[in-house]
């Protein structure tokens, strides 16, 4: 359990010297059960092409922290920046198929989402799409303090489920939206179980215009996209 906690803690430093990296906005590596590091995810800006920014991030990783990362766990998700400075949602993806020279959105995006309350009750509907395949899923429940959010991640858990057999390993367990700074924050940690384990791991997403229901959707996405494909293989 303590090297447990001190691989967790040497991570947290690493994305935190990660994020250093001029042009990458956020960091976050996900290990497994016995610490390794399984996949490292970097968000960065546009302005350096992302073959360059694995390569920085290997470089970074082994000369502060002497951690070798293989650059196949290393996934890079560009986004272009408004007048605000905020992402948009245009994903340049760093894998197999820009590798070959195809670029395909093969991540699972958000389509849609609507949300109604009557009372106490609610009812969301979250809207998913994967290229040309759509998936609807829908969660319903009593709306009581800080339920509302959870709804939402339990619809867009729901659709995964349709696209990704590895959904069905996994289940919400919290899902909120906070304040850090000047900005609210969308967060939602998702429990996988990989028998005999259970692991939890952690999506976030800025609140924009499209408002909470949008941002908890693509915060459950942060956290599961990726890992699904490599869970129904199991």
């Amino acid at each position: 359990m303590a090297t447990e906690r001190a691989d967790v803690d040497l991570y947290r430093d690493v994305e935190r010297e990660l994020c250093r990296i001029p042009d990458v906005t956020a960091a976050r590596i996900v290990s497994g059960p016995a610490g390794q590091p399984l996949e490292v995810h970097i968000l960065a800006s546009p302005h350096k092409h992302a073959k360059q920014v694995v390569r920085d991030v290997q470089s970074v990783a082994m000369a502060a922290f002497g951690v070798d990362f293989d650059r196949r766990i290393i996934s890079v998700v560009q986004l272009d920046t408004d007048e605000s400075g905020l992402p948009t949602d245009r994903p340049e993806v760093d894998g197999p198929e820009e590798r070959a020279g195809t670029p395909v959105l093969t991540r699972i995006v958000l389509d849609g989402v609507t949300s109604q309350r009557n009372g106490t009750f609610g009812s969301t509907q979250v809207s998913l799409r994967r290229n040309d395949h759509q998936a609807v899923g829908v969660a319903e429940g009593l709306v009581v303090a800080g339920a509302g959010m959870r709804l939402v991640a339990s619809a867009t858990l729901a659709a995964l489920r349709q696209l990704e057999p590895g959904a069905g390993r996994a289940d919400i367990e919290t899902a909120s939206v906070l304040r850090v700074g000047d900005r609210m924050i969308a967060v939602a940690s998702v429990v996988f179980l990989v028998p005999p384990y259970e692991e939890v791991v952690a999506g976030s997403a800025v609140v924009r215009s499209a408002g909470d229901d949008d941002a908890m959707v693509r915060a459950v996405l942060d956290a599961t996209n990726r890992r699904l494909a490599r869970l129904a293989a199991l």
